[in-house]
C-alpha cells in the first residue's frame, strides 16, 4: 500500500495544488529578487517618458495658443525660447512626435507650419497661408509668380499641383512636403514696382502682378510645361492686363526677347489690339531696333517665316487650350 492510500483522492489533489502554489510562489520570489538591481533604471525610465509626454503636451498647447491668435507658423528658436527650462534636443523630439501625427511640418530647416483641424486629412495647409513668413525668416525678398500668380489673377483652370515662388538669389532647393511642392526660382532682382500685395487669412503676400506673370511664363516656360501653356495662360491673362501697366519701368527690366514673343502672342494668337499698341509703342521707344529672334528657344531657325512686326522666327507653332 502506498502512502497516497491513506489519502482521500480528494485530499491528493488538494495535497499536489498545494505543492505547485508553494513552487510557483518560490519562482516568483526569485524573479522579484532579480528584477530589484533594475527597479531603479526602469523607475528612470518611466519618469522620463512621462516628462516627454508632458513636454509633448506644453509645445502642443502653445501651438494650440498660437493657432487660436491667427499664426499659422513658428520656428525651433521660438519654441526653444519659450520652453527654456526643456533641452533642445528634448524639443526636437517633441517636434518629431508632432510631426508624425499631423500636428506640424517642418517645410524649411527650423521652420514650422501648424496644420489646422481643416486641413489635418491633407497633412499640410495652402502655401499662401505660410509662404510669406518662410520667404521672411529665409532672408529672401520674393513674390508669387507663375502658374500661382495666374491663378490669383483668375486663371482659375491653370491651377497647377506645384506653387510658384520667384525670390532673389541665391537660389532655394525645390521642396515637397504632404504632397504639396514649392518650386523656387531664382533671379537677380525682385522688381518690387511690379508686385501686387493679396492679402490672405494669415496676412499679405506679394504678387506679381499681370504684365509680369505674363513675362516670367515666357521666361521660366520649361518650369510651367512649354510655351503652348504660357500661351494658354496669357490668353486669360490679357483680360485682366492694363496698357497702363505696360510702361517704360517694365520695358526696360524684362529681356527685349520676352518682350518681342509677348508682343507676337498678343498680337497674333490673343488679338488684343490696345495691349499690342500699347506694348510696341513703349518698345519702340525704349530701342531703336531689335534683333530677329525665334519664337521657341533650343530649336532651329532656318527655314521658318518670321513676323516683321516683331521680328518673331515662327519655329513653333502655338496652340492653346481654349
Amino acid at each position: 500500500m502506498t502512502i497516497y492510500a491513506k489519502y482521500k483522492p480528494m485530499k491528493i489533489i488538494e495535497h499536489a495544488f498545494e505543492r505547485r502554489q508553494e513552487t510557483i510562489l518560490i519562482k516568483n520570489r526569485v524573479c522579484i529578487l532579480l528584477l530589484l538591481p533594475f527597479y531603479e533604471y526602469i523607475r528612470k525610465i518611466k519618469t522620463l517618458f512621462m516628462q516627454m509626454e508632458r513636454n509633448n503636451n506644453y509645445l502642443l498647447n502653445w501651438i494650440e495658443n498660437l493657432q487660436a491668435q491667427g499664426k499659422y507658423t513658428f520656428t525651433y528658436d521660438q519654441a526653444c525660447s519659450q520652453f527654456k527650462d526643456v533641452s533642445n534636443p528634448a524639443i526636437l523630439k517633441a517636434l518629431s512626435r508632432l510631426s508624425s501625427k499631423n500636428k506640424v511640418v517642418s517645410v524649411f530647416k527650423g521652420f514650422y507650419v501648424i496644420i489646422t483641424p481643416e486641413y489635418s486629412l491633407k497633412g499640410m495647409i495652402p502655401p499662401l497661408l505660410f509662404i510669406d513668413s518662410l520667404m521672411k525668416y529665409a532672408g529672401r525678398p520674393y513674390y508669387v509668380g507663375l502658374l500661382s500668380a495666374a491663378a490669383l489673377h483668375g486663371a482659375a483652370h491653370q491651377r497647377s499641383q506645384e506653387f510658384f515662388v520667384i525670390n532673389q538669389l541665391p537660389h532655394l532647393r525645390p521642396t515637397t512636403k504632404k504632397g504639396v511642392k514649392i518650386n523656387y526660382i531664382g533671379r537677380l532682382d525682385v522688381p518690387n514696382i511690379f508686385l501686387e500685395q493679396r492679402k490672405t487669412e494669415a496676412g499679405y503676400i506679394q504678387v506679381s502682378n499681370p504684365e509680369l506673370t505674363a513675362i516670367d511664363l515666357l521666361q521660366y516656360e520649361k518650369h510651367i510645361g512649354g510655351i503652348n501653356r504660357a500661351a494658354t495662360v496669357i490668353n486669360e491673362l490679357a483680360e485682366v492686363m492694363k496698357p497702363e501697366r505696360i510702361t517704360e519701368e517694365l520695358v526696360s527690366f524684362a529681356p527685349v526677347v520676352m518682350l518681342q514673343r509677348l508682343g507676337f502672342i498678343l498680337d497674333t494668337i490673343v488679338g488684343n489690339t490696345e495691349l499690342v499698341d500699347k506694348l510696341y509703342l513703349e518698345m519702340t521707344k525704349k530701342y531703336s531696333t531689335w534683333q530677329r529672334m525665334p519664337l521657341k528657344s533650343g530649336k532651329p531657325e532656318t527655314g521658318f517665316s518670321s513676323d516683321l512686326k516683331w521680328k518673331i522666327v515662327i519655329n513653333t507653332e502655338i496652340e492653346i487650350d481654349e
